[in-house]
């Protein structure tokens, strides 16, 4: 008796489970019908029918058409995996042999691409994965589509995530405020979230409220606040523009100022220093990723000291051999530098050819830091910590070793230290060395943020004289104030004067500026100096 109770109990359950799989099939399978009308009309239907079938398909089909992977043709829908291989949409088989020659893609516009993201993002929704229901739910706010809003209302009853949550919130609010047949009640409260979003989208989705006038005076009066705001983090994110761009300009202008304010050399090959440190990140690079693929983070704390070795040796070799000729005669100096800095760039040209070269960025320096509504990218803030260390790390050797003090004693005495025992002309190759190393590095850095080519250095020669001759020749400080100072002041005019008259601008002040006061912001002083 009690075997017969089981058998029949174990008949029903199966009766019930292939009734709700016919009645699941059912809907589903008429929505995959018409997917093979090629009509968009009839797609976006399909899309909205498979995804609330809530057969177990119904994700990959939606998933292979956002992919260009469903094909239908003869009453047949099939998803084609990235192998090639076919299965039948209706029932989950594999297709042996070869798939029927009728077979094409479904096509989709811009109205079906948004019910793909609608309905990607309302099936997602209950993932147990709190990093894909975030997504679905920047999916749904994007699509403002009405129908996910049951399924939203429902998702967010049992969110426990407060940054999900915050967005299935903005999501809803979303929907709400561009349906139809919504109360104003409803559409007001709607406003308050959006306005608390207080980005760009929001902005967007208040400024074309229609409807009551409550409505619509509560959506501009957010919309008002919304552009204060991003207004106020605008000005805060141009200023970081500005840190970033004079943090780039103290690394290209730092090893200038020493070798200006120490020698008079108006060194136009400096830029070319600049260069040589990039091309050098390259070079070790292209070693660690043939050789050492597993040190590719670690390649540039490889490439820094390389790169300081190289185009300081570099530097010193061009003293030696050039410059210690010409002291005295700035006219001549700048000539013969600047037919330097052509014969270097024609050398990288002939060495690795006129293209840009990539230097990758390790996967440390990738991505962006948000700060409310300021997006901060990751190498910009390494460059920015770099550029501060190297400028702490030159004040060091300065003012605490005994070359920093030899080079402080030539900058504002030459003949004084020369009849103290200085060995002068040691001093200036040294100088030459260290400030041509210290570009050397700066295009380490800059590699990560330029493209890698042999006119790199030109874009920033002109740049750093302007830093070096505002701040005052071979002053430190005056480096560091004087590019913080351009950098910023360029990034606020831009929005206003645009970049090239904003330069424009910037460069008439300082020769304004110059012509008060000809020795810059921290002039040197010394017997030879004021003479």
């Amino acid at each position: 008796m009690m075997i017969l109770r089981d058998s029949l109990r174990a008949l029903l359950v199966l009766l019930a489970l292939s009734w709700a799989s016919v009645a699941m099939a059912g809907p589903y399978e008429d929505a995959l019908q018409k997917f093979t009308t090629d009509s968009y009309a009839d797609t976006d239907t399909a899309i909205v029918g498979v995804a609330s079938s809530g057969n177990p398909q119904a994700l990959a089909v939606v998933e292979a058409l956002r992919d260009g992977r469903l094909l239908a043709g003869a009453g047949r829908v099939v998803i084609r995996d990235a192998s090639g291989a076919m299965t039948d949409a209706a029932t989950g088989q594999a297709i042996a042999g070869a798939a029927p020659a009728d077979l094409k893609p479904v096509r989709v516009n811009n109205r079906v691409r948004r019910a793909i993201e609608a309905a990607l993002g309302s099936m997602t929704l209950m993932s147990p994965d709190a990093g894909k229901r975030l997504d679905a739910a920047r999916a749904v706010f994007r699509s403002k589509d009405a129908a996910a809003l049951p399924i939203l209302d429902q998702a967010l009853a049992q969110e426990k995530d407060a940054t999900v949550k915050t967005i299935l919130e903005e999501a809803r609010a979303a929907i709400l405020l561009s349906a139809p047949d919504i109360s104003s009640a409803d559409r007001i409260a709607a406003i308050g979230v959006l306005k608390a979003r207080g980005n760009q989208d929001a902005l967007a989705l208040l400024s074309s409220v229609t409807g009551a006038p409550e409505v619509v005076e509560a959506a501009q009066a957010a919309a008002a606040g919304i552009r204060s705001r991003l207004e106020l983090w605008n000005a805060l994110q141009n200023v970081w523009y500005g840190i970033s761009l004079g943090s780039v300009l103290l690394l290209a202008a730092i090893g200038l100022a020493i070798t200006f304010g120490t020698m008079g050399v108006i060194n136009m090959a400096h830029g070319e220093m600049v260069m040589i440190g990039a091309y050098t990140t390259f070079v070790v690079q292209e070693i660690i990723r043939t050789q050492m693929p597993g040190l590719f983070g670690a390649s540039l704390f490889i490439a820094l000291p390389l790169a300081f070795v190289v185009a300081g040796g570099i530097g010193i070799l061009i003293e030696r051999t050039v410059i210690r000729f010409l002291y005295g005669r700035p006219l001549e100096t700048l000539l013969a530098t600047w037919g330097l800095s052509l014969m270097l760039q024609q050398a990288v040209r002939s060495i690795f050819g006129p293209t840009n070269r990539e230097v990758g960025t390790p996967a440390w320096m990738s991505g962006a830091l948000e700060l409310g509504g300021l997006s901060l990218t990751y190498n910009r803030i390494a460059i920015v910590i770099f550029a501060f260390g190297v400028f702490a790390a030159l004040l060091l050797v300065m003012r605490y070793t005994s070359l920093g003090l030899f080079v402080r004693a030539v900058t504002q005495n030459r003949r004084m230290a020369g009849s103290m025992g200085i060995r002068t002309n040691r001093i200036d190759a040294l100088a030459f060395g260290l400030g041509s190393g210290v570009a050397g590095i700066a295009g380490v850095a800059l590699s990560q943020i330029d493209n890698v080519s042999p006119n790199l250095g030109q874009g920033y020669i002109i740049d750093s004289f302007m830093v070096v001759v505002f701040g005052g020749v071979g002053n430190l400080w005056g480096t560091l104030v004087g590019a913080m100072t351009l950098g910023i002041a360029n990034k606020l005019l831009e929005p206003y004067a645009g970049a090239v008259l904003g330069k424009i601008v910037l460069l008439i002040a300082i020769i304004l500026f110059i012509q008060r006061r000809p020795r810059g912001l921290f002039a040197l002083k010394g017997r030879a100096v004021e003479a």
